[in-house]
């Protein structure tokens, strides 16, 4: 068989088997989850009258 044979084709590799471990591969999608994650929304202050917030002398 020559390499200009019609059937022989070369397989295409995927990315994840181009010299990436599966570790890595969801170690970086980990840290891509986190970086594109917004911080969480603080919770609102519960607000009090202007005059509870002194102590009684």
């Amino acid at each position: 068989m020559s390499e200009t044979d019609p059937q022989v084709r070369p397989r295409p590799q995927s990315s994840a088997l181009a010299g990436v471990s599966m570790r890595d591969l969801l170690a970086s999608c980990a840290a891509a989850t986190v970086i594109s994650t917004p911080p969480p929304v603080p919770e609102p202050r519960t607000c009090r009258p202007v005059g509870e917030h002194r102590e009684a002398a």
